[in-house]
């Protein structure tokens, strides 16, 4: 009689915003030979580093990684991009014995990676450019209010400020004439040959909301606006660079263009990450089959039980060789 191989598993750590996500990936990683897939859409991006919060180059230098600093910041990178590129690491990863782990707080990526995309249409750069104009004129709250009366349930789950999102909604409501909301469940490609189990950092609101507003101001104060500087002068304004939208840079941009002073660009972006980590609980409180954690990624006692609800699930199949 023979017996099917069990399918490789599949580490997926998840929660908001500072709540120790990579710090626990290193630790799951050297202790089960594991490889560490990161799943932000702002990492992804070369030439972006103090805001973004990449693990230090010395960790990823020591713990093989994944899907960061794989995109030119002028290029444009989908979830979709990301899904297949993401799944082509995992795939590879397991193929060599090792443990792969995805790692990150993109909500969207995660879905795409794990349930598929629908096949929406193709970019229409004629309409994106019209709506990119009337963003410029009117601000990315006006591309927001126009979502939400074509596809209210897109709106709700897409930040006011995230142009580029808001665009692509837009365009595939106009596009096919239907919400892109509906379409979300038609036609995806879920991913299959892995047992996954889901990790889930849940920190006191008090505790991670001191800790983001500790990090948000390191941020500034190790050079934040000193790297958006530069990074201008290389991708002249910013307006094509999407990474430039993003929590932090936006605010250093504001501080640069003499809008706010840096007590409040600093405040701002602690407030904007604050409410990101709010919407990111929100999004993964859907998300199914979550072991929730109460606490940091660097906590003891999360360690201790994630390395048990690992090794418990490795032990469900043939297991990986040690760390060296």
């Amino acid at each position: 009689m023979t017996t099917t191989a069990p399918e490789p598993l599949l580490v997926v750590i998840l929660g908001p915003t500072a709540s120790g996500k990579s710090a626990l990936a290193i630790h799951l990683a050297e202790h089960f030979s594991g490889e560490i897939v990161s799943c932000d859409s702002v990492a992804v991006y070369r030439d972006f580093e103090i805001g973004t919060a990449k693990s230090p180059r010395e960790e990823r230098a020591r713990i093989p990684h994944h899907l960061i600093d794989v995109v030119a910041p002028g290029e444009a990178f989908t979830a979709g991009d990301y899904a297949r590129q993401a799944r082509a690491a995992i795939q590879d990863i397991a193929d060599r014995g090792h443990l792969p782990i995805v790692v990150g707080g993109t909500g969207l990526y995660l879905r795409a990676l794990l349930e598929g995309l629908f096949p929406g249409p193709q970019r229409s750069e004629e309409l994106r450019q019209r709506l990119r104009a009337r963003a410029e004129q009117r601000g990315s709250a006006y591309l927001h209010r126009l979502l939400k009366r074509i596809d209210s349930a897109s709106a709700a789950k897409i930040h006011p400020n995230d142009t580029p999102k808001l665009i692509r909604a837009i365009e595939v409501c106009l596009s096919t004439r239907r919400p892109m909301s509906e379409q979300w469940e038609q036609g995806r490609d879920p991913l299959r040959g892995f047992r996954i189990l889901r990790l889930g950092l849940d920190p006191s609101r008090e505790k991670l909301y001191s800790r983001i507003n500790r990090r948000a101001a390191g941020m500034f104060a190790d050079g934040l606006v000193e790297e958006t500087g530069r990074l201008l002068k290389r991708y002249s304004d910013g307006r094509e660079v999407t990474p430039m939208h993003s929590l932090g840079y936006m605010q250093a941009r504001q501080f640069l263009r003499g809008e706010v002073t840096l007590e409040q660009a600093v405040a701002a972006a602690q407030q904007g990450h604050r409410n990101y980590a709010k919407r990111q609980m929100t999004w993964f409180r859907r998300e199914p089959d979550v072991q929730w954690l109460e606490g940091f990624g660097d906590d003891s006692e999360v360690r201790e039980r994630t390395v048990e609800l690992v090794a418990a699930n490795l032990s469900k199949g043939y297991p990986l060789p040690p760390a060296c």
